[in-house]
């Protein structure tokens, strides 16, 4: 339930500001233009916009992180308790930044230092600021960690960053950003990385503490589902600019902005087409899928102590045509599923890809039908060569399996594609660096349709993309299934974009399948507690 700020006192103005980076000041590139929000005390405030909309730009800009040598403010003031934090100077920052106004990074592994304990990096804000001896400090993170859910904190303290799941990495940074009880904590994309649940956990620690010490909230988020359940007014930033703010019943109920409108209709819808389960071929087979990977210990001798059963004993028909969606938490063993079902890595088990056993077959066997099958991965920019060119790109694989082609008629498919994933020819020569994300990925599923296959695996094609390009992924798949009759094993943690490709759904954990059926069934009527607990983290 959405509260109301304690107070009407206005703890942070923003007042048409603009930010601009550059060596020189005559020679700018101006990201944020004069831009007016406010913060009460107490109160809990979205700022929402797609990637490059410069709402990270202005959150950095409250604390002053950016080089100074690159960033420029052409106006405006950032008003901290009465005072224009753009006027003082690094030494006067320097004793409110994790004091007074504490942030909290999208990305913990990289914002915690990996070669020093979480406990020597938990304490340094309190030595610093509160002046208080070491021994008082390490008790008080101690408090603090269990007050975040941090298990056994006592001994996490003096863990590596490493040792810890990306959930517990980000308590240790809440706890972090806590230490001092700031009056304004920044939360800069404090899910992005989460599974479901974990992100809900997250949410509800944010909500508790945020009552606990009576602070002010910011948050950033492109999330716009996370922000219903979190924030009570919201500010949407576009391209630089400020073009809408309203309490959050308001701006969902009645968005004023078209491109307010454009993000609310940006949200998953469903776009699988009807399916004859009785007139469909099974295409992919698997029984009896076992992959174990055994842990060994350091030393000569590398002695087993023991196994992790990533799938364990898993049958799976995938039917042609049709898109069959495995979602669950990271390590439940759904990407490793569908690594060996196109024997992409090793397994046991009985693997049938068109009536033919692929499980028997050596690699120089199976090399020729790889293109029935292919894979588009999760982040296109690393899945993509950078020192080669969109043409060598896509039509690598006609080289291998079409050799019979000449470079013209090598270079006409790959305008059609290309075409047909909504691209351009004058884009042939131009390297993958020079795209966007979700241009990227098109480039990525012309790679895959171009060789004609009959299956693709998508492992999480869309969880890099900012909301409206992950609809138009979700469409240009669909629109694809359906030219080509192409099956789908989508891979994904989103049930909201898994509901709206899928027919059928698997729901695994810790290895196994522990539910599976058509995608409403699934959803009106779920059996399993995990599965439950999955739909009640995504906000259905």
């Amino acid at each position: 339930m959405i509260k109301t700020p304690n107070t009407e006192q206005t703890l942070l103005r923003i007042k048409n500001l603009s930010v601009a980076f550059g060596r020189e000041a005559s020679q700018t590139t101006q990201v944020v233009n004069n831009i007016n929000f406010d913060i009460q005390q107490g109160e809990k405030l979205a700022l929402v916009g797609e990637s490059g909309s410069g709402k990270s730009v202005t959150a950095l800009s409250i604390l002053r992180l950016h080089d100074m040598q690159q960033v420029h403010f052409p106006s405006g003031q950032i008003e901290f308790e009465g005072q224009d934090l753009l006027q003082w100077n690094e030494a006067r920052l320097r004793r409110i930044r994790g004091k007074d106004i504490a942030m909290i990074f999208q990305e913990p592994m990289t914002s915690l230092n990996p070669v020093y304990p979480i406990g020597t990096q938990l304490i340094e804000p309190l030595m610093l600021h509160e002046k208080i001896s070491k021994k008082a400090a390490k008790q008080r993170m101690i408090e603090l960690l269990d007050l975040t859910g941090i298990p056994e904190p006592h001994k996490r303290f003096n863990a590596y960053p490493h040792m810890l799941s990306g959930g517990q990495r980000q308590r240790v940074m809440i706890a972090m950003a806590l230490a001092c009880q700031p009056k304004l904590l920044i939360a800069d994309e404090p899910t992005t990385a989460l599974d479901v649940t974990i992100q809900l956990q997250i949410l509800e620690l944010l909500d508790n503490m945020q009552q606990e010490f009576g602070m002010a909230v910011l948050l950033i988020t492109h999330d716009l589902n996370l922000v219903k359940h979190f924030a009570q007014r919201i500010c949407v930033m576009k391209k630089g600019d400020l073009v809408e703010t309203a309490s959050v019943n308001e701006l969902f109920a009645f968005p004023k902005h078209s491109y307010t409108q454009h993000l609310l209709n940006s949200q998953p819808t469903t776009l699988q087409t009807p399916f004859d389960y009785k007139a469909a071929q099974i295409l992919l087979k698997g029984e009896e899928i076992k992959c174990h990977f055994s842990i060994k210990s350091s030393g000569l001798f590398k002695k087993k102590l023991g196994e992790i059963k990533a799938v364990d004993d898993v049958c799976v028909n995938v039917y042609q045509g049709e898109t069959l969606g495995i979602v669950g938490e990271s390590g439940s063993g759904k990407t490793t599923l569908g690594l060996c079902l196109l024997r992409l890595q090793h397994c046991e088990g009985l693997i049938e890809f068109n009536q033919q056993r692929l499980d028997t077959l050596k690699l120089s066997q199976l090399r020729p039908l790889r293109k029935d099958f292919q894979v588009v991965f999760q982040d296109p920019y690393s899945s993509l060569s950078p020192r080669m060119t969109v043409e060598d790109i896509v039509g690598e694989g006609l080289k291998i399996h079409f050799p019979q082609l000449n470079k013209q008629q090598r270079r006409e498919r790959i305008i059609n594609i290309l075409q047909e994933v909504g691209l351009e020819e004058n884009m042939l020569w131009r390297y993958p660096h020079e795209f966007s994300g979700g241009q990227r990925q098109r480039i990525a599923i012309a790679r895959a349709v171009i060789l004609e296959p009959k299956l693709i695996l998508l492992d999480e094609p869309t969880s890099a993309l900012d909301v409206s390009v992950q609809k138009q992924v979700l469409e240009l798949l669909a629109s694809l299934q359906a030219k080509h009759r192409m099956s789908y094993l989508f891979i994904s943690h989103d049930l909201k974009v898994i509901r709206a490709v899928s027919h059928r759904i698997i729901v695994m954990q810790q290895g196994q399948f522990i539910e599976y059926g058509e995608t409403e069934q699934l959803f009106t009527y779920p059996k399993h507690p995990y599965t439950k607990t999955l739909l009640h983290a995504s906000f259905q």
